[in-house]
């Protein structure tokens, strides 16, 4: 069994997926202090249990976020806004969404669970809507960074498939609010501190498949970033390696990790295959970048 991580190491093991964890119940808050900007009145809000079971929002008309503490004695100050997949159609809620927050309050993390706008507005083809959801959620989280005790200088941004395209378009794109600033929350920086992209979707220009989309501006002052994919991901992997070329061309820190198999949409599933163990790579990931620091 392979990884990938700038160059092929043997995987011992897979890790298991964590057990759910009994969190306490997550802070709940509109990422908007009032109508969301750009979007049309009357949408509603509706879920569906989805294939096999799975929990999937398939309509968002008032973005929110779910704030997930860990214990105290396990909490490192630092956080990550989590934006889950689903083709900007739906969301993956539960294995790309709260499967993700157990994970991460399990290692100290505060969890930022976003619940960006879907499906995709009628003239939204760049999906300027969702990138203002991420923007905000970003600037929210800093601006709460005392009444929430996390550092303002550890806050990520972590993706799956369509999520991971919203995750790098914001990473890269701090300087390029994509609305104007409403109250003093977005006084704060919306550049997260660093990006996890798990098997990002739609990040190659449409024209030139040889190419990064040019709404992703990548540069030396592009955060940190550890990208996640399988190789039999024929939709993914691609652009998922030319990110990574994208990210060491520029100069910023970057690690890649290509499972054998796994296909798309793995997220936080149990199983015995390398792909399992991605969790615990992303930990030692953050650790070894002082991430995980104790407050």
């Amino acid at each position: 069994m392979k990884t990938l991580v700038l160059a092929i190491a043997v995987l011992v093991s897979a890790a298991p997926a964590p057990a759910r964890q009994d969190s306490s119940k997550p802070l709940m808050l509109d990422l908007w202090p009032g109508k969301a900007p750009g979007d049309p009145d009357g949408i509603e809000e509706k879920s569906d249990p989805g294939e096999k079971g799975i929990k999937k929002v398939s309509s968002t008309g008032k973005p929110t976020i779910a704030v997930y503490k860990p214990a105290k004695d396990k909490d490192t100050g630092a956080a990550v806004v989590v934006a889950p997949g689903g083709g900007y159609k739906v969301l993956a809620f539960e294995h790309e969404g709260t499967m993700v927050a157990d994970w991460l309050t399990s290692i100290g993390v505060t969890c930022v669970l976003l619940k960006y706008r879907v499906p995709q507005r009628p003239g939204d083809g760049e999906n300027r809507l969702p990138l203002q959801d991420a923007q905000r959620a970003v600037s929210l989280a800093r601006s709460k960074a005392k009444e929430w005790a996390i550092d303002p200088d550890r806050i990520g941004i972590m993706g799956f498939s369509a999520g991971g395209h919203l995750a790098v378009n914001a990473a890269t794109n701090p300087d390029r609010r994509a609305y104007d600033p409403i109250d003093d929350a977005d006084k704060a920086s919306c550049r997260p501190d660093f990006q996890v992209l798990v098997y990002p979707g739609g990040v190659l220009d449409r024209q030139d498949k040889s190419k990064v989309s040019p709404q992703i501006r990548i540069s030396k002052e592009s955060p940190a970033a550890l990208l996640v994919v399988a190789s039999d991901d024929k939709g993914s992997a691609p652009g998922t390696l030319r990110l990574y070329e994208a990210f060491r061309d520029a100069g910023v820190s970057a690690e890649l990790h290509v499972y054998s198999s796994g296909g798309h949409g793995f997220g936080m599933k149990k199983g015995d295959q390398p792909f399992a163990a991605w969790p615990q790579r992303c930990e030692e990931w953050m650790r070894g970048r002082g991430y995980l620091k104790a407050k």
